[in-house]
């Protein structure tokens, strides 16, 4: 599953075997993280638009509303390992939780772009904590049971792009855009009560371990840097963020290199091939799907003319498409390989696609919208997984938990670099126009479709079937 990057266990699971009701009931608590995390993600991505005519804001500003969380995502995301060692499980989970329900709260109270953008840093600090950790939480309780867990657990986070537009449709047609992050309070509060009761306590696990600070303080602004100059570049602004984010980076990868397996990053797990390749695959196919997220609900709100009730139900075909194709991944990777699966989602992906660069050109049409995005969310789908297995099974055992954080970052920062990419793009080709017209959109479509190209390139690099490796070169 690719959305929380999970590993079934080597050893055989025997499905007879009954899991200890002790047992669901924790996961049914972790699991309202990545639940509502998603949940809020793709509500946002459908109120863009609204959000940006309510505050008074331009399109390039109003997309840090999405890569703000996203970065702050990847930012704390290598911290996680360490937090969980001085403070426990539960603890974190608690507190991240009541941060995230917070944030969510601050959301809705904000008046002001700036306010929104940095109250969705603080959701994503939390959720970048709350990611791996849930995953953890799950594998601690489930056992040899974890290849079934995952099944079950998958659907609530597979439903959420799909209920998410439905939601944030129903919302904005009867409320104003706030109550999109106040439904986050309810859920939020439940989940920290039953944490509370439910979760068990694992002080014995607690220890201290040394924390890279030097490589937190250069890769953290390097990114930030990074993404903002990048962001800005369109200005033609930013260029000594560019610089400097780029000498940081260069700093931490330096550092990374002469510390090892002690680094944020084990930057040596990209020295075997096929983590390598599956990781560029994790980074194109991550961005092209954040990307998607945010192009098509501007081009069938704003471009378009529909309402955001309207775009919501058209929009949730995509999710319909993921929930089609996943439970099938396991069967289809098994059966044709690795990269031909993953080669062919992106092939359907880039079919999903082309509807959008005609109807930009001519028309809007329902049918075509529909069938684009059910085509876009089975491409999603068949391209992830087969890469992330191929990742984890590239690696020697011990290693499985560096390259773990090493491919979460890795997805997580393409996510950012190709929604600020085609953001930019975006604006360029409304620069002199009245408004938001249909045909504002036919060159962003073609750049997200450039895009998928490079994913196919990747892809079609990945081992025809998954193999273990016996070690990292040196």
């Amino acid at each position: 599953m690719a959305a929380m990057g999970i590993t079934s266990p080597s050893g055989s699971t025997s499905f007879s075997e009954k899991l200890d009701p002790k047992a669901w009931r924790i996961i049914a608590v972790v699991i309202l993280a990545p639940f509502m995390t998603q949940l809020d993600s793709t509500v946002v991505n459908v109120s863009l638009s609204s959000i940006q005519r309510d505050l008074h804001s331009s399109i390039s500003s109003a997309q840090w509303i999405i890569s703000g969380y996203l970065l702050a995502l990847v930012l704390m995301l290598p911290l996680n390992g360490w937090f969980l060692d001085r403070v426990g499980a539960k603890r974190l989970y608690i507190f991240c939780f009541s941060a995230f329900t917070l944030a969510s709260l601050l959301c809705g109270l904000s008046r002001t772009m700036p306010g929104l953008i940095g109250a969705r840093v603080m959701q994503g600090v939390a959720g970048g904590l709350l990611a791996p950790l849930t995953q953890l939480m799950m594998a601690r309780v489930a056992g040899k049971q974890m290849a079934r867990v995952i099944g079950y657990s998958a659907v609530p986070i597979l439903l959420a792009p799909l209920l998410g537009p439905l939601l944030a449709g129903a919302i904005l047609k009867y409320a104003a855009w706030p109550w999109l992050f106040y439904i986050n309070l309810p859920v939020g509060v439940l989940a920290v009560v039953l944490a509370i009761y439910l979760v068990p306590h694992d002080e014995a696990m607690i220890r201290k371990r040394p924390f890279d600070f030097a490589g937190f303080v250069t890769l953290s602004p390097g990114l930030t840097c990074l993404l903002y100059g990048f962001e800005r570049a369109s200005h033609h602004k930013g260029l000594s963020f560019l610089i400097l984010g780029v000498i940081l980076i260069g700093t931490f990868l330096l550092l990374a290199r002469s510390k090892k397996e002690k680094a944020l990053i084990n930057i040596q797990l990209f020295r075997i091939r096929t983590f390598s390749v599956a990781a560029t695959t994790q980074f194109l196919s991550s961005g092209i799907v954040y990307a998607g997220q945010f192009l098509v609900p501007l081009y069938l709100i704003s471009g378009a003319g529909l309402s955001p009730a309207r775009a919501g139900w058209v929009l949730s075909t995509m999710g319909i498409g993921m929930l089609c194709i996943y439970p099938l991944m396991g069967y289809l990777t098994d059966k044709f390989g690795c990269r031909t699966v993953a080669a062919s989602g992106v092939l359907i992906n880039f079919l999903g696609t082309l509807p959008f660069v005609w109807m930009a050109c001519t028309r809007l049409s329902i049918l075509l919208s529909i069938l684009g995005l059910l085509l876009r969310g089975m491409g999603q789908g068949a391209t992830g997984i087969p890469s992330l297995a191929a990742a984890y099974a590239s690696v020697p055992k011990e290693s499985l938990s560096l390259a773990t954080t090493a491919i979460n970052i890795v997805q997580r920062v393409g996510a950012p670099i190709m929604t600020t990419a085609i953001a930019i793009v975006v604006a360029l080709s409304q620069a002199g126009r009245s408004g938001a017209e249909p045909q504002a959109f036919f060159i962003p479509f073609i750049a997200l479709i450039v895009c998928q190209l490079f994913v196919l390139g990747s892809a079609s690099r990945l081992p025809k079937r998954i193999h273990q490796e016996v070690g990292v070169n040196r």
